[in-house]
């Protein structure tokens, strides 16, 4: 089969199946010399032997950061590998300020967690302020923010309520027919009415004309912020749906980051925290200099899963899960790290913790007691139902031992007594606290050894029993060397890693440099071997194209359309970082199809300037090795350089060049995967409205884009 089937003619065809099948064919094939490599017991690799020259720096470059960018591998070579990997252990060492200025746009994810919840408030927070359980704020902000959610909510109430009644009545008599049928208003726990969702009442008054409603986006920004904040609820839905999503964008311009963001907020506070939440990890993994922290905050983040829709209140904590939590412990210790997840929100209420009581605790005694004297009473229904045993099994499971770590049911049940009490904070806090009297009395026992009694004190001390765990040690190490070396490690790096892990106390640095040193790390077999994941080839995409990217959400969009959404995985395994459950025919075409959307700057917000970054390479076109080949064009050789940092197979080189002839099909391909700014929310233009206007954009190279989009999507460029 030859790599021309693969690219095929029309990217949307019936030549889906042959682009795939060829796909799939050539990114197995290295693993499977790998295996072989190791079947042969080839675990120790000569120095002589060992990848060499730019080839090592590239390999070090795509397995510790996203992808290397334009100049990478020039910047290595200057101040050495060592020296680079040195100070990626050393994360404070390196100047990140260019990042934290583009973070300085959303000042919302450095808030802390309780701040966060009541400024931007939650449904439930909502819910409990308009049932008077909690009292209206007194900042005017705040208070406008609240009125806004609190009048949608009802809206939304009391249009599902009318939804109802119809269906009822539809029931009753089946000649009648709902004008509501087939809406859907997403549910509230308790409701089923969430605050998010927009009003849609037909008979509002309407106070604004178009023309009325852009006279006030034309105001200064201070007197425009205090207009719109002025306004009453109905007036400001009225407000926004006078305005078309172009017209929103531009409320948002000359205003500061925390004007935009209250601004967006007024539209529903959730729909901010989750903007932000998936823009800002984007933002990290795409123009962080701290590129091992953050390649390793994806691992961390993805080794102890959360999920974000496990109920409406999670969003909010992912911030601090990830700022407090993950990132500061990611190349610290291990204990460190179980300890911060333990304790974090978000692992508590995703893993059902925060719900967890002692069966002979205080609180289940008078629960029990209580629900005797009123059974039929909502008081009753309210109290935790008892023992919960999700986390204790996961922390065992996937967190430290492994499914095979020596463990019992008895001791799920027992981790499970130990750490009930870790719970959060009721209403507007949300932070970690220990509630005494939900904590099983009495001392338990642990995979043999004897926890005494001793309240929070106990959750500790197990944290340390499984952190410095042999199991513990060569679990950890084994998913370090299925992302970092290949999907079958060879056992003697295993080993050796996990000795360096019991040596030093489980710290992760020094585990991680134990690779970089150890010799399989550097084998030809595991050159370019792994599988890139989806956030890893649309991270490497852009930073190999050197994109620049001013609106991060048709990147997220690209990720749920590529089958791997940001804290979308539902069960606390996680993502795979194997090949195979990434090679699939519809799983590979969309990839392909990225790339030349990317490529031709068809995906909203980012742009390339083609012209730009060839220029700056010209000389270099020189070193592209071209023995025994048909020369390619000057501009297609320069894109290998540019783009992989080395010269991809004869066949992928003609297949690219051949498809110049077929730029239909790579513009249908383009249009099947574009993602237009307008394609989201129109309110959440509004975060990426900047004072400065953006600069004219020169047309773009139609060859180059094409040529691009292909080697992206190339078997080269999906492994890493």
């Amino acid at each position: 089969m030859q790599i021309t089937r693969y690219f095929g003619r029309r990217i949307n065809s019936s030549f889906q199946a042959g682009i795939a099948a060829g796909l799939c064919t050539l990114l197995l094939m290295p693993a499977t010399s790998a295996v072989a490599s190791k079947n042969k017991k080839k675990s120790v690799v000569p120095a002589a032997n060992q990848i060499q020259g730019d080839e090592r720096i590239l390999h070090a470059l795509n397995r510790f950061t996203f992808g290397p960018r334009s100049g990478d591998v020039a910047a290595v070579k200057q101040i050495g590998l060592e020296r680079w990997f040195d100070l990626q252990l050393h994360p404070d060492k390196i100047d990140d300020s260019a990042l934290e200025a583009q973070l300085a746009n959303y000042p919302a994810m450095k808030l802390k967690q309780a701040d966060l919840l009541r400024r931007y408030p939650s449904p439930q927070i909502l819910r409990q302020v308009q049932q008077g359980r909690l009292p209206m704020p007194t900042d005017p902000v705040e208070a406008a923010i609240y009125r806004d959610g609190i009048a949608r909510y009802e809206q939304a109430k009391a249009k599902q309520d009318a939804q109802k009644d119809a269906e009822m009545a539809k029931n009753a008599d089946p000649q009648m027919i709902s004008k509501s049928d087939g809406e859907q208003v997403t549910a509230l726990p308790g409701d089923r009415v969430d605050p998010a969702t927009p009003a849609m009442a037909a008979h509002e008054e309407q106070f604004y004309s178009g023309l009325e409603a852009v006279k006030i986006i034309n105001l200064p920004p201070d007197e425009r912020m205090k207009r719109i904040l002025a306004m009453k609820p109905d007036e400001l839905a009225s407000f926004r749906r006078s305005l078309t999503p172009a017209e929103l964008a531009a409320a948002g311009e000359g205003l500061t980051p925390e004007q935009r963001e209250i601004l967006m907020a007024l539209g529903g506070g959730p729909r901010l925290v989750g903007t932000e939440v998936l823009a800002t990890r984007l933002i990290r993994d795409v123009y962080s200099q701290r590129q091992l922290q953050a390649v390793m905050t994806d691992f961390w983040l993805n080794h102890f899963n959360v999920y974000e829709k496990k109920n409406q209140n999670e969003p909010y904590l992912l911030p601090s899960y990830e700022r407090d939590a993950i990132r500061p412990h990611a190349l610290g210790k291990f204990e460190d790290l179980l300890v911060a997840t333990a304790k974090s929100p978000a692992m508590l209420v995703y893993l059902d913790n925060a719900q967890s009581i002692g069966p002979e605790s205080l609180a289940a005694y008078r629960g029990a007691r209580l629900k005797a004297q009123m059974p039929n009473a909502n008081i009753a229904k309210a109290i935790p139902q008892g023992l919960n045993e999700n986390y204790a099994r996961e922390l065992m499971e996937l967190h430290t031992l492994g499914v095979n770590g020596g463990y019992s049911q008895a001791d799920v049940t027992q981790v499970a007594k130990v750490f009930t009490g870790w719970t959060v904070e009721p209403l507007r806090g949300g932070d970690f606290q220990f509630e005494e009297r939900r904590h099983e009395p009495g001392a338990k026992t642990v995979m043999g050894v004897t926890i005494h009694e001793g309240g929070e004190r106990e959750g500790l001390e197990v944290l340390h029993l499984l952190a410095s765990s042999p199991a513990t040690a060569k679990f950890i190490s084994t998913k370090l060397a299925v992302r970092f070396v290949s999907d079958t490690p060879p056992p003697t790096l295993v080993d050796r890693m996990a000795k360096a892990y019991l040596a030093s106390d489980g710290d992760i640095a020094t585990v991680l440099r134990t690779m970089f040193e150890a010799p399989e790390f550097w084998s030809p077999e595991v050159y370019r071997v792994k599988m890139k994941t989806p956030l890893e080839f649309v991270v490497s995409a852009v930073r190999a194209s050197n994109a620049d990217v001013s609106n991060l959400l048709p990147l997220v969009r690209a990720l749920d359309k590529l089958g791997m959404p940001l804290y979308g995985m539902q069960t606390p395994n996680g993502y795979s970082w194997m090949a195979e459950p990434w090679i699939s025919t519809g799983a590979l075409v969309n990839r392909m199809n990225f790339a030349l959307a990317l490529a031709a700057n068809h995906v909203g917000g980012a742009y390339i300037d083609w012209t730009a970054l060839l220029g700056g390479h010209e000389a270099a076109v020189q070193t592209v090795a071209m023995d025994n080949a048909p020369k390619p064009s000057e501009k297609e050789a320069l894109l290998e350089l540019i783009l992989l940092g080395q010269p991809v197979s004869l066949q992928t080189r003609e297949t690219v060049l051949k498809q110049l002839d077929q730029q239909p099909a790579q513009l249908q391909a383009e249009k099947e995967f574009s993602i237009r700014l307008r394609d989201a929310e129109p309110m959440r233009a509004v975060l990426n409205a900047s004072a400065p206007v953006q600069p004219v954009r020169a047309p773009i190279d139609r060859d180059a884009a094409v040529m691009a989009g292909l080697l992206l999507g190339s078997p080269e460029f999906q492994r890493r």
